[in-house]
């Protein structure tokens, strides 16, 4: 009787902490039927559509599978850990989920520094962590060392391939000459693409005529965007996060620019709309990793699939976690094992996978050779403009 009891007030205290847990039972560790699989996600703060979305996503993947029973002979749950869209939440949340609910591999934060800041973690524990989306290429490859991080992989493309391919759609398809950017100095995500676009833009014989700063949380955008009004500029990219990304085109609009805005796949959120404005997103185009309107019979399973199960149309971030979750899972039924150091191996020799966002690869560095798609506003609506492979 006290045994039960003291399991019981257990579950409960777990149930009232500060993480989230869907699909598990109380006590770490796979048991005799059940194998964990653990997300260090943004469920709530600024980043929370995009941590929402992902675990959509990884939660349909792993029912798809148990459906077809499971993996190893066994059914796999979902332990989802609320990283609060800060870096030192999501190195805490990767801890929790390794050392505790003893996981046997991770879906990795979105954000590429709340992916950096928990590497150590999974990496120490020899836990693989394969992020759907963060594209910052610190993510797989320790900047200190040069080397690969052996327990880190992502299921996106990373900055130089975005990065190049705005400024190659910038100059080619908008045939614009000069270009102002406007980066989120807190974010490696933000910094990297800057980096990469101008270079890119650069070499294709533009010229940058303005680079401003701002803060991840700054709400007032418009001294800066004065200063950059004044450069005339053809294009303005600003490879942020929608919450910011909303507030910038719509007070840009507002003071007067009319500048094709560019940007990356941290636009990629139904928030988007409601923050900017419908109209004022007119003649802008942000980098994804694909489009719900591609016609491709992976995509159109996967949607129809997405809106059975929550009644929307997923988004870039929803598909990119449902791949990461089916190649860890390929990766644990290639191992044969729960070893998590075989299921690594295998997860780092995939190659030609058919995902839901295109056939991947991973190269020798972890990351995902895939193709890119071009998205345009149309009165607050994503449409599809054109692909680009790699």
């Amino acid at each position: 009787m006290f045994l039960e009891k003291s399991k019981k007030m257990l579950c409960a205290v777990v149930a009232m902490g500060m993480f989230t847990l869907v699909a598990t039972g109380c006590g770490g560790g796979s048991s005799s039927d059940t194998i964990k699989l653990g997300a260090d996600l943004e469920m709530t703060g600024t980043n929370a559509t995009f941590g929402q979305s992902a675990t959509n996503g990884a939660k349909l993947a792993i029912k798809e599978v148990n459906a077809k029973g499971g993996v190893l002979g066994k059914k796999i749950s979902l332990v989802v850990a609320d990283n609060k869209s800060e870096a030192a939440e999501a190195a805490n949340a990767m801890q929790k989920l390794i050392s505790q609910d003893k996981v046997l591999g991770v879906i990795a934060p979105i954000a590429s520094s709340s992916v950096i800041a928990g590497a150590q973690v999974n990496m120490d524990a020899k836990v693989l962590a394969i992020s759907p989306t963060a594209s910052n290429p610190k993510v797989t490859v320790d900047p200190a060392t040069g080397k690969t991080r052996d327990y880190l992989f992502r299921a996106a493309f990373i900055d130089p391939f975005q990065g190049s391919v705005m400024a190659n759609f910038a100059t080619k398809t908008l045939k614009g000459k000069t270009a102002a950017l406007y980066i989120d100095n807190s974010s490696d995500y933000a910094k990297g693409l800057g980096q990469f676009f101008k270079e890119t833009f650069i070499k294709n014989g533009g010229t940058i005529v303005a680079e401003e700063a701002y803060l991840a949380k700054d709400t007032d955008f418009k001294s800066t965007l004065t200063k950059i009004k004044a450069t005339n500029p053809d294009i303005v990219f600003v490879p942020g996060y929608y919450q910011e990304v909303g507030m910038i085109v719509k007070q840009g609009r507002e003071i007067g620019i009319k500048a094709a805005i560019l940007g990356g796949d941290g636009w990629d959120s139904a928030k988007l709309p409601e923050i900017a404005g419908a109209e004022a997103l007119n003649n802008t185009f942000f980098a994804n990793h694909y489009s719900p309107d591609d016609n491709s019979p992976a995509i159109k399973t996967f949607v129809d699939s997405y809106k059975a199960e929550y009644g929307e149309t997923p988004d870039a971030f929803a598909a990119l976690s449902y791949d990461a979750t089916m190649m860890i899972i390929e990766a644990i039924k290639r191992a044969g094992s729960e070893d998590t150091v075989k299921i690594k191996d295998e997860l780092a020799k995939t190659k030609d996978y058919q995902a839901v966002s295109g056939v991947i690869t991973l190269n020798e560095t972890h990351d995902a050779v895939k193709s890119a798609v071009v998205i345009e506003m149309k009165d607050g609506k994503q449409t599809f403009k054109e692909k680009v492979n790699p």
